[in-house]
């Protein structure tokens, strides 16, 4: 049997097994990949419903529609996931490569691509809870941009005439400043610019309270601050809007928020933070006694100084007046010196010039004689080159009983340039004519 004919028959058979083997439409029902994609999806969502994964946030993309996509991963897997733009709003911090989280969500397919993805509805950070996250967050990025340098700070002025106060109307923060102020410095004026410390509403209002306080007429420091709680109660003073006001205030700025061990992104803007309100309020307003204390405190340091410092005059007085010579006696010294130098300036001057005016004489009488040859050669050369313009002038030509006829100062050289009645000038040797034209010829 020959090559061909059993591969021929190899053929044949191999159909016949997989005509035997393959079921007939009639046997099993045939879907289309988008009935399997739908299929899929069913039995995922309707099996597995709300899950909680951990995992390491990759990928992350905050693409422009709002909506977050990335991939949460451990050491041997990932899984494709998205937080749709209503779920993230509600997160206090931002999502970043890297981050280890705890999402909520439930498993979803996209039928289009038969792709599968954690549809995730809530986000925790792991090891630390989401307003802590959203606080380091704020707090690296503003410290990147320099708004917490000490450079750009302002001193708090020493005696402030004019006090506003940003903080509730109706909490303590309020009343503990101004009992404070009333006692350690009647004389300061204080403003109080009401607005919310605490809710979802407070940070925006803080802002406006904040704007309004600084455009206040006079004003030379603000106090911004409220009592104690927990970080959710102070959340409004991590606001980064806020934060950005507080560095673009033309007056100087006390965070006075919470209690000592309280830290909010507005103590790190501030100019100075206070550990309290009452804190605050005594850092502007010093006490009457404590004035005087100083008073008296700087009037002692200047008495010891101008103490020092009159001794140390007549020390050097003492220490003149012993190498002091007498006046007159040094006028003498210097009028003999005066009459011995102008003396001998003469005397330089009277040598010098002599000796300049001999080596002047020779000098000159060269000069003269250069001056003399040089100006018999330049006569010389006028006479010649006046008889050659005498012997080129018209007025020898005039002088040999020739005239010279003139129009207006132009020389006429040919009849047509005059017409009848034109008057004519006429140059003899001696005198000149006025003509009038009668009569012209045309010349050959």
């Amino acid at each position: 049997m020959s090559d061909a004919t059993s591969k021929s028959l190899l053929k044949s058979e191999t159909k016949s097994q997989s005509a035997a083997l393959a079921p007939s439409q009639s046997d099993v029902a045939v879907i289309s990949v988008e009935a399997l994609n739908a299929q899929i999806r069913r039995t995922l969502e309707g099996e597995i419903g709300t899950i909680w994964v951990q995992g390491e946030i990759s990928n992350f993309k905050a693409h422009t529609s709002g909506h977050f996509y990335f991939s949460l991963k451990d050491q041997k897997a990932q899984v494709a996931a998205v937080m749709f733009r209503g779920s993230n709003a509600k997160l206090k911090f931002r999502p970043t490569d890297g981050l280890e989280v705890i999402v909520r969500g439930r498993i979803t397919v996209y039928e289009p691509r038969g792709n599968y993805q954690l549809l995730c509805e809530t986000m925790e950070p792991v090891g630390a809870g989401a307003l802590q996250k959203a606080f380091e967050q704020l707090r690296d990025k503003l410290k990147q941009e320099g708004l917490f340098n000490p450079s750009r700070k302002r001193p708090i002025p020493a005696f402030p005439r004019h006090v506003a106060v940003v903080t509730s109307p109706t909490g303590a923060a309020i009343r503990d400043i101004l009992n404070v102020l009333s006692r350690r410095a009647k004389s300061v004026k204080t403003t109080v610019v009401p607005t919310l410390v605490q809710g979802a509403g407070a940070a925006p209002q803080i802002v406006q309270s904040l704007k309004s306080a600084y455009r206040l007429p006079d004003v030379d420091v603000i106090i911004l601050g409220r009592g104690g709680g927990s970080m959710e109660d102070l959340w409004a003073f991590n606001d980064e809007t806020l934060a950005r006001t507080i560095a673009e205030s033309p007056v100087p700025v006390i965070s006075a928020v919470g209690h000592e061990i309280d830290f909010t992104i507005s103590d790190f803007v501030a100019d100075l933070r206070a550990p309290t309100p009452s804190a605050a309020a005594e850092l502007v307003a010093k006490s009457s006694s404590e004035i005087l204390d100083r008073i008296r405190q700087m009037d002692r340091l200047l008495k010891l100084s101008l103490d020092r410092q009159l001794k140390t005059l007549l020390q050097n007085i003492s220490g003149l007046s012993r190498r002091l010579i007498d006046p007159r006696k040094k006028l003498e010294d210097l009028a003999l010196r005066n009459d011995d130098l102008l003396t001998r300036l003469d005397l330089a001057m009277m040598n010098r010039l002599s000796k300049r005016r001999q080596k002047l004489e020779p000098k000159q009488s060269l000069l003269e004689k250069a001056l003399q040859l040089f100006l018999q050669k330049r006569r010389a050369k006028a006479e010649r080159l006046q008889a050659m313009l005498d012997s080129l002038s018209p007025l020898k030509v005039v002088e040999r009983g020739y005239a010279i006829v003139t129009r207006d100062e132009a020389v006429v050289k040919s009849a047509s340039q005059v017409d009848i009645g034109t008057e004519l000038r006429i140059r003899l040797a001696e005198g000149e004519l006025v003509v009038t034209v009668k009569e012209k010829k045309k010349g050959p």
